[in-house]
């Protein structure tokens, strides 16, 4: 039997015996000759069978093919420059349904995201969506290729925790055996262990969840959270610098892997960053928004998103970067375990990265003095016997230490310039999705 080629590589091949199997795009079914388009994971051919006056086999089954049937075909490869899908084409010899699909599909074309997500496995053999995940593999990739040549360890930490690591009120509590669990947030307190480990550097690629009644475009309540924390830093600037270097190392290698079918499916050109990024202090930023006409709501420190979408836009335009660090942001809104400035506890050594306009991430320097941490988390209203396992990392000794976390999928919208992260998540989990 012939063994089966991917279609993107037919074209290298010598005219002569193929065979491929993949799922049926289009079938025109004309009175002289039959075609159909035919795609796998690596792309579209045409396929053709002439048809006979005897009882023909073929035929027949083409005509009863339904879009999203499973088939493999055996034939002959033939160049032809006049065949517009590539320049080849496939005359069918043999055809066997593998898996027929129902005429009638539950999605189409102009369905809407949730509608699409309804039938996600169906939504996912859009080229499109097949290319985000071929992308996200790449980053991925490079992203531990560079800490893999930086002597980072990975780690794998526990989803299910014994209290809170920020905040009860965005934790989903599970039942454990007679007593109670929490779905982690983030790895951050198990990330900081390594540092007194003597582990040095760390990074772990895993889910995190969030119990965020959010229906925004750009939050999930699993998500996959990319996670590093390094020692011996002397401020959260050393965080930055690995952060930014970390960034490059991946958008080099999509740009360089799939630049240009990026562009021909996005209308997005990869642009690699260059370093450093800019960096501007939150009150700087905020007082550079004010003066581009918007005023930041004052109910609380943060940056609010029309107020990151502005300073994005100021740093487009002055640096012609799509990345800018704010950093030194209030005591008053960062977790307990943030370091604050030693001439100014009313702040800390702590960032956010907003990427095109929207947050990916937060970073900082860690509190690794444990009578400073006790009284940071009795400040934040937390109870530090709650916190007593977690208080003992440092009870031993520790050294300086910082590290960021940030979210896969919202990467990958910003990278590609798509409005919505249900689009670059797998499986996407929301306040009313669970399903499929």
């Amino acid at each position: 039997m012939t063994k089966r080629t991917l279609i993107k590589h037919l074209a290298a091949l010598d005219d002569g015996a193929v065979a491929v199997s993949g799922w049926v795009d289009t079938v025109r079914d004309q009175k002289k000759v039959q075609f159909v388009v035919l795609r796998d994971e690596s792309g579209a051919v045409q396929l053709v069978h002439p048809r006979s006056e005897e009882a023909d086999e073929v035929a027949t089954a083409i005509s009863a093919l339904a879009q999203g049937s499973f088939v493999t075909v055996t034939g002959e490869l033939k160049h032809d420059e006049r065949v517009k899908l590539g320049g080849i084409e496939v005359k069918i010899e043999t055809l066997d349904v593998v898996g027929a699909a129902d005429p009638e599909t539950p999605i189409a074309a102009d369905s809407g995201v949730d509608k699409r997500m309804d039938w996600r496995f169906l939504d996912l053999r859009r080229p499109e969506a097949n290319l985000i995940f071929r992308i996200q593999t790449t980053l991925e990739h490079a992203w531990r290729s560079y800490w893999v040549e930086n002597d980072f360890i990975e780690l794998h930490t526990p989803k299910l925790m014994a209290s809170a690591s920020e905040s009860k009120a965005e934790l989903f509590e599970v039942e454990y055996f007679d007593g109670k669990a929490y779905l982690a947030q983030s790895p951050q307190f198990f990330k900081q262990m390594a540092q007194p480990a003597g582990f040095g550097k760390i990074f772990e690629v895993g889910p995190a969840f969030r119990a965020d009644p959010s229906f925004t475009s750009r939050h999930a309540t699993e998500f996959t959270s990319v996670d590093a924390e390094i020692s011996w830093i002397d401020s959260h600037e050393d965080v930055m610098r690995m952060h930014e270097e970390l960034l490059v190392a991946g958008f080099r290698a999509v740009k360089d892997k799939h630049g240009a079918e990026i562009e021909a499916a996005f209308g997005v050109e990869v642009t690699v960053p260059s370093t450093p990024f800019p960096r501007i202090p939150l009150a700087e930023a905020k007082r550079i928004v004010a003066e581009r006409g918007y005023e930041v709501p004052r109910h609380d420190d943060d940056m609010d998103p029309e107020g990151e979408r502005q300073i994005a836009a100021y740093v487009k335009e002055a640096f012609d970067h799509e990345f800018v660090f704010l950093t030194d942001y209030a005591s008053s809104i960062r977790p307990f375990y943030h370091m604050r400035h030693a001439d100014d506890a009313g702040l800390t050594n702590s960032y956010d990265l907003i990427f095109n306009g929207v947050e990916i991430s937060t970073g900082a320097q860690r509190e690794h003095r444990v009578d400073v941490l006790i009284e940071n988390a009795k400040s934040k209203g937390l109870d530090p016997e709650e916190l007593d396992f977690y208080l003992d990392f440092f009870r031993y000794g520790a050294p300086s230490h910082g590290g960021f976390g940030m979210g896969l999928s919202r990467v990958l919208m910003l990278l590609l310039h798509l409005s919505n992260i249900r689009e670059t998540t797998y499986l996407f989990r929301g306040p009313t999705r669970l399903l499929p």
